[in-house]
């Protein structure tokens, strides 16, 4: 019914160098399924993106990859190139490698960007923040900014102060507005708790971070696919949003 041809010329990234459907499967998903495998198979291979080739006589085409957030990297002539960095999600068993997971991601991060933090109270948020802030070594101590809304951490080492906000007492995107956010992000790294629904208009790129909470039995500590056993276990998922994540090495950063 259908066929994918891979290209694997340039590292660390999947090429579907031919995606093709046969005329009786098409409108039934056959290549939502394909792209679905091929996303698998990168997966699998620890790579951190695919990209391919779309020509812009063919509107439809690209509206089928933009729809499941591809976006445009460049352009050759008629030829448009297409890609998509990887999620992933890691298992992090204590408040220790959730500071290293944050301070893995600080190494990917510019003045400008935008984290987006998601999960219940107590999951994580301000200790991954915490490590973000130690790795990007910005004045501290970097605590939880509730009653404060927003908390600037200025650089002592010359690089992006950190600006942490806690959105849990906002009701609205509009409220995100009245904080003036705007003047500091395009210089800052802006880590934004709560944020999910209200801070993405901030930017038009930014990394969407969820913790979840995986309780063990009491006395019995939880196992999980890493070997890891503990009772703090979190799993923690980054998904790229936006072109300033095309071509970042997300995932062979962030599981080494």
């Amino acid at each position: 019914m259908g066929a994918i041809l891979f290209d694997r010329t340039r590292p660390a990234m999947l090429g579907l160098k031919r995606v093709s459907v046969d005329p009786l499967g098409r409108d039934r998903g056959v290549a939502s399924v394909m792209v679905g495998v091929a996303e698998d198979v990168a997966e699998e291979r620890g790579m951190d993106g695919i990209w391919l080739h779309v020509r812009e006589e063919l509107p439809d085409n690209i509206r089928f990859w933009s729809h499941r957030h591809y976006l445009p990297v460049r352009q050759d002539g008629t030829t448009i190139e297409m890609g998509k960095t990887l999620w992933l999600a890691r298992e992090v068993p204590d408040a220790d490698a959730m500071r290293d997971l944050a301070a893995r991601v600080a190494t990917l991060l510019r003045a400008g960007d935008l984290l987006v933090l998601t999960g219940d109270l107590g999951a994580g948020k301000t200790t991954f923040t915490q490590g973000l802030g130690e790795a990007l070594g910005v004045r501290g101590p970097v605590t939880s900014p509730t009653f404060v809304i927003a908390r600037t951490h200025p650089s002592e080492v010359g690089g992006p102060a950190l600006v942490h906000v806690d959105a849990y007492r906002l009701g609205s995107a509009a409220e995100i507005d009245d904080i003036d956010l705007d003047a500091t992000t395009e210089d800052s790294v802006t880590v934004v708790e709560w944020g999910a629904g209200m801070a993405e208009q901030l930017s038009d790129s930014w990394l969407s971070i969820a913790i979840e909470t995986r309780a063990a039995s009491p006395g019995d500590p939880l196992g999980t696919a890493s070997g890891v056993e503990s009772d703090e276990m979190r799993v923690v998922t980054i998904r790229p949003r936006g072109r300033r994540w095309l071509g970042v090495p997300l995932r062979s950063t962030l599981l080494g």
